[in-house]
């Protein structure tokens, strides 16, 4: 049988290169659409991930605690991690599976991450990154270092530091987690009347780190998705704001654009990518704002991953943060992330820990027109869980958001 030539092997494309003596060498390099996507993490923002990069032809295999998660589903190939993110067996598997691994949380562990890439596995963003971003006190710390404007804050070590330090940065104040905190959980806004004993073990105090935050009476919540290439080719997504839950303090609500002047809106922009170069970040981040009624406009945090404040792309932009994501990490050439029209609201559906929708709840959500609807595929419904949202876009906000508002409110998940 006639030997093939030029043959793909472990997603490597061989190409042969002759040099000016004459000899043949043979070189290797990787063809990213022939090469499989690790994901770590299961969850709803690795099944968009998912979704976006089947449109690219990309396999994905999936880091998870347990199968059949919901990006799982979706996956060409699932590592379960029985013993937890630290599983020297699924580590050296899905390594061995993904020569790329991104994340779809910020909670594993970046020395698990380290270890990935000691099975040969290229991981991004960094295990640096991640290290300085999964800690919201060095995350903030490198953004000070930045210049980049947060609120003040100081670091915790015992409960006794509280007073002086709220005397300091002024009371009321916010006592936060170092680690693991998400939808307001891990934060504790503090009164001079209350116990600081009991305020810090109300958040895991002494076996979870703390830090106290200035508190920000600002007018609204901005988000902007920055997105960042291998080669630090950095684009942004429109400036959104974001409206909460007044009772369960989790996003409801992403408007995008945010009503706000064309000058302020290039300088949160401007804010947010800088704020994404401090930590070095590659691929797809969200970076949440405080606008203070002055204008001035403070960093809140960042998510090294796609975010919630970003769903809106999928429909609404000419490129989804999920498909750039892929782009970023793969070192593809980032696509626009200019609006396809004049706006999109994003409303989030939140679990309300009953049964699950009904063919008739999904009838009537969906005879709204112009809507879009994502279910999470989640088993489980809690209060306040996010389940699934629905975008609409249309020429103003004031149109799209009373379409998906309509719309959730004909289902509940």
């Amino acid at each position: 049988m006639e030997e093939r030539k030029g043959t793909v092997t472990n997603a490597q494309e061989t190409r042969h290169l002759v040099q000016t003596d004459g000899r043949v060498m043979t070189a290797s390099r990787t063809n990213a659409l022939a090469t499989p996507l690790g994901i770590l993490g299961g969850g709803q923002l690795g099944r968009m991930t998912i979704q976006a990069a089947s449109a690219l032809g990309i396999d994905v295999v999936v880091g998870d605690g347990k199968p059949r998660s919901p990006a799982g589903r979706l996956a060409q190939g699932e590592v379960i991690f029985t013993g937890g993110w630290d599983d020297d067996a699924a580590i050296h598997d899905i390594a061995s599976r993904a020569p790329t691994i991104t994340l779809e949380n910020e909670f594993v562990d970046a020395g698990v991450l380290e270890k990935l890439e000691a099975a040969g596995a290229t991981v991004l963003p960094s295990p640096d990154c991640v290290r300085t971003v999964q800690d919201k006190l060095k995350q903030k710390t490198a953004m000070q270092r930045a210049g980049i404007p947060t609120p003040q804050f100081r670091q915790v070590h015992t409960p006794d530091d509280l007073p002086r330090i709220a005397n300091d940065l002024g009371w009321p104040c916010v006592l936060k987690a170092r680690r693991d905190g998400y939808d307001g959980y891990g934060n504790r806004k503090l009164d001079a009347d209350d116990d600081p004993v009991a305020a810090c073990e109300s958040l895991g105090w002494p076996e979870r780190e703390l830090f106290v935050e200035q508190f920000v009476p600002f007018s609204c919540e901005l988000a902007v998705i920055v997105v960042r290439g291998r080669d630090g080719e950095t684009i942004s997504y429109p400036v959104v704001e974001t409206q909460q839950d007044p009772e369960l303090q989790i996003c409801r609500v992403v408007i995008a654009p945010a009503d706000i002047p064309a000058g302020l809106a290039q300088d949160v922009e401007q804010i947010a990518r800088g704020a994404v170069e401090s930590v070095d970040g590659t691929g797809t981040f969200g970076v949440e704002l405080f606008l203070l009624e002055d204008g001035q406009v403070l960093v809140n945090e960042l998510a090294p991953r796609p975010h919630n404040s970003g769903h809106y792309t999928i429909e609404g932009c000419v490129t989804s943060q999920f498909e750039n994501h892929v782009r970023a990490v793969l070192g593809l050439p980032l696509g626009s992330p200019s609006l396809r029209e004049g706006a999109a609201v994003m409303v989030n559906l939140l679990g309300h820990g009953g049964e699950m929708p009904d063919a008739e709840q999904y009838r009537s959500a969906l005879s709204v027109p112009g809507i879009h609807l994502h279910n999470y595929g989640k088993d489980q419904s809690r209060p306040g869980r996010k389940m699934g949202h629905i975008t609409a876009c249309g020429n103003s906000p004031n149109d799209a958001l009373q379409r998906a508002s309509t719309a959730a409110e004909r289902i509940r998940m």
